[in-house]
């Protein structure tokens, strides 16, 4: 009985999402499957083949064709692994992620369409029922693919940038008694960002945790030649404990280093305890300190820095 319910379910299910026409259901030019691999691709910018492979189940002549096809399209980027030069890393090239983008959009817009179907009262029950299906058969998964749970990284859609003003606000009013200036000035870099930046030399990445937003950050120009900018790294206090704040600064360094940035800086203050050893690890080193009054409160702003390329001054 339970074998025939998984079996109804799945085919009620493939139908009810377009699963066997992905690419007419959202209106795109990607089947279900170059769908995933791109979201895969997206939410982890430095996967290997082999990776992509085993998470996603692929055979490897059909994962290598549908690389092939996506790499002709200008989608993605091969090259050796720095790890292991007998594998292939595969990342995302801006059209990549363009692409990726809309199809995240697309499938927010048929998801929303579904739910606007379903009575407001109905809508916890079916959430529920949903996320008990992904933990039972999850923990039902070998370890391997049970372990890769836990926050992901992406590009930001319409309302992150407005999340992530509204996220800094709040949390280090709660946590550092910060006023109202503190929102402002996130505003305004936000805004900056939003009305002009350039995509092939700026980056925003955005956290996710079970389908919610939990920490950003932000890759822009600074003033001085060759140098990027890290900005805004947050982590929401539910999401800590997993290394999320590693992976952005992460996601930063590489792709400074790629686009071919000379240096990274940031500016933070001393009370940020959390965020200063994370930047250590990631190889940044104190440069400056200046005492000032700021945010309704005295702090000691300081200057970090990390070369990126040999040769860079040190």
């Amino acid at each position: 009985m339970a074998v025939h319910e998984v079996r109804a379910f799945n085919r009620f299910y493939t139908n009810l999402i377009g699963a066997l026409d992905y690419s007419k259901h959202l209106y795109t030019p990607y089947t279900l499957t170059e769908s995933r691999v791109l979201y895969e691709l997206a939410h982890a910018p430095r996967t290997d083949a082999a990776d992509l492979r085993m998470e996603l189940s692929l055979d490897a002549g059909y994962l290598s064709r549908l690389l092939g096809k996506f790499e002709r399209d200008g989608l993605v980027e091969r090259a050796p692994s720095e790890a292991d030069s007998r594998r292939q890393r595969i990342t995302l090239t801006e059209r990549g992620r363009e692409a990726t983008a809309l199809l995240d959009e697309r499938s927010r817009e048929a998801v929303g369409k579904l739910l606007s179907a379903v009575p407001a009262d109905d809508r916890p029950r079916l959430t529920e029922a949903m996320r008990t299906v992904r933990e039972i058969l999850g923990e039902a998964r070998p370890d391997r693919d049970r372990h890769r749970t836990g926050p992901v990284l992406r590009d930001p859609v319409p309302g992150d940038l407005g999340w992530i003003v509204q996220r800094h606000g709040a949390l280090y009013a709660a946590e550092f008694g910060w006023n109202a200036d503190f929102e402002g000035l996130v505003a305004r870099i936000v805004a900056d960002f939003a009305q002009d930046h350039d995509p092939h030399l700026e980056r925003v990445w955005i956290a996710d945790m079970d389908g919610r937003q939990v920490g950003s950050v932000m890759c822009v120009r600074d003033e001085a030649p060759a140098t990027a900018r890290l900005r805004l790294l947050l982590v929401e206090p539910e999401a800590r404990g997993h290394g999320l704040g590693d992976r952005l600064v992460g996601a930063v360094v590489d792709f400074a280093r790629e686009v071919g940035y000379r240096e990274l800086v940031l500016w933070t203050n001393d009370a940020l305890g959390a965020a200063r050893k994370i930047y250590q690890r990631a190889g940044f080193t104190l440069v400056a300190e200046k005492p000032h009054r700021s945010y309704g409160v005295d702090l000691i702003g300081q200057d970090w820095r990390l070369p990126l390329q040999e040769g860079s001054p040190q």
